[in-house]
């Protein structure tokens, strides 16, 4: 009885482990259409095999002469030299500002007035002396008819002169601290406002006053206002200590603002810095230009520097090249029908969308179409 029942339920294994007994097999693919690649992973380092290899067409990577080039990052600054401070020779208080950080002046506009005691202090000091020259001359003139009678003797008359040029020169001495302190006229008092005025043309990079504040003189004070001419800018670069090769005094580098990309400019580098920052081992490398007109202190730059001998690097299509975890591939055809994947460092742009890369050599095959045979092996 055991035996009877054993072989219904031996039957009925058999049919679970073959299924497709009896029926009809389907065609694999519609007439005249190629069967679609089917993609085998091999676990040694060989890569994978592809059973129809033709659908992937390969290119032959190319060559490619030039120069190594080195891009770094910069900021555009002020020319230093081209840089003039506006100060104010007399102590006081700002009365009236008439310019602000940010404007473009011209070489002599008023920029601010001063009330300042210095003025009226100086014109005290030019009435005094010019009296006290109004006084010597007088006695000169008397001392020189006296001498002539024979009322005084000789080094009395030369004490007169000698008394008389000294007034001279201080009189004179007064006048030009007038001068400086914006007085030229000499009839009338002054109303103890002094004038500054803009020392040449360009833009306020620094402003150190207010309306109502306090200004003092040259020593142990900042700057009024400071004034830069941006005709001529700087730029600014770190250069790491193992790329200091590709920078030369004299030579010129592309530069390219990030706020215009497609646009290139020509700077010369007039400086490298002798000292290195210790913490992220740059030296400082100075470009100098001329501004085009739109160039603003502060703007991120980015400059090529170029080697001095020209190398050869491959070139392949743009679409040859796989980014995939932030980095870049290429599939490279190996014996038999399979690939595998090779990394590559891709470099600039070409026409013809073309791309230079390392990693692989000269005359060297790809597959022309990353992606396709990536979405394929992803299948």
């Amino acid at each position: 009885m055991k035996q009877l029942m054993f072989i219904p339920i031996l039957c009925f294994a058999v049919g679970l482990l073959f299924p497709g007994c009896g029926r009809k097999m389907e065609a694999d693919s519609p007439s005249g259409a190629p069967p679609p690649a089917q993609v085998v992973h091999e676990e040694d380092s060989a890569g994978f095999r592809v059973d129809h290899p033709e659908q992937f067409p390969l290119a032959t990577a190319g060559e490619y002469k030039a120069a190594p080039e080195l891009t770094v990052t910069g900021v555009v600054n002020y020319d230093v030299s081209r840089s003039v401070p506006a100060v104010s020779l007399a102590s006081g208080r700002a009365v009236e500002i008439k310019a602000r950080l940010g404007d473009t002046v011209e070489k002599g506009q008023l920029l601010l007035k001063v009330r300042s005691a210095d003025i009226s202090g100086a014109f005290s000091d030019y009435r005094q002396a010019a009296a006290d020259e109004t006084l010597a001359k007088a006695q000169l003139e008397r001392a020189k008819v006296l001498y002539e009678k024979g009322a005084i003797a000789e080094k009395d008359l030369e004490v007169a002169v000698d008394v008389e040029s000294k007034a001279r020169v201080t009189r004179e001495t007064a006048i030009e601290k007038l001068r400086v302190l914006g007085v030229t006229d000499l009839k009338n008092p002054p109303n103890g406002i002094v004038d500054v005025y803009a020392p040449i043309s360009g833009v306020i990079i620094e402003q150190n006053v207010t309306n109502g504040a306090g200004v003092k003189t040259l020593d142990n004070s900042p700057n009024l206002f400071t004034i830069a001419n941006l005709d001529h800018v700087w730029i600014i670069c770190d250069v790491y200590e193992n790329n200091l090769p590709f920078v030369r005094l004299g030579e010129y580098a592309d530069v390219r603002l990030n706020a215009y990309p497609d646009r290139v400019f020509k700077g010369r580098i007039s400086n490298i810095g002798p000292i290195l920052d210790p913490s992220i081992r740059t030296a400082k490398v100075r470009l100098e230009m001329r501004n085009p007109g739109f160039m603003r202190v502060g703007m991120f730059v980015s400059a090529t520097f170029y080697g001095q001998q020209q190398e050869t690097h491959p070139v392949i299509p743009k679409s040859a090249i796989l980014h995939l975890h932030d980095r870049d591939w290429v599939y490279v055809p190996t014996i038999g029908s399979k690939f595998r994947m090779v990394e590559v460092v891709g470099g600039k742009m070409l026409p013809g969308n073309m791309q230079e890369v390392t990693g692989i050599q000269p005359g060297q095959q790809v597959v022309t179409n990353a992606l396709v045979l990536q979405f394929t092996t992803e299948q």
